[in-house]
């Protein structure tokens, strides 16, 4: 099972709540930032965080920096969710990427926000595509399709 590293109880009080308020109420993405809204898989219950979404050839991604994370698992079960910024609501499908097609999605994703992601990842923007690969099974990504 891939790794998971619980964020500090600063970002999950603090900075986590601030991004949300920031990109919910007044519609400002602080680094590109969104609201991805998840249906529990267990409770059924909406839940909703911060995301970075990463578009590469026109394309868009999820990445989950923190791994085997509560969003991961409940987007996995569910296999679709919404994004938000401000009153602009963005309903998809995901479908996962595999692990052996993930280095070119990490590199970019530390390139975009290695300032803010490095600690969790343990390497940084000039990793090798060795490295990439062998921290690829470790953190899910996902493609994300408009529905």
């Amino acid at each position: 099972m891939a790794m998971y590293q619980k964020p500090s109880g600063f970002m999950s009080r603090v900075m986590n709540r601030g991004i949300r308020f920031a990109v919910e109420r007044l519609g400002r993405s602080p680094g590109g930032a969104q609201s991805l809204t998840v249906r529990g898989r267990k409770s059924g219950q909406p839940h909703t965080i911060p995301v970075n979404p990463l578009t590469v050839d026109g394309q868009r991604y999820l990445v989950a920096p923190r791994g085997n994370t509560q969003w991961v698992r409940n987007l996995r079960a569910a296999g679709e969710g919404e994004l938000h910024l401000g009153k602009k609501v963005e309903h998809f499908t995901a479908s996962e990427v595999p692990d052996d097609e993930k280095v070119p999605f990490l590199r970019a994703y530390l390139q975009r926000w290695a300032w803010q992601t490095t600690s969790q990842f343990g390497l940084g923007k000039d990793a090798s595509d060795a490295d990439l690969a062998r921290i690829a099974p470790d953190h899910p990504i996902f493609r994300i399709t408009p529905r």
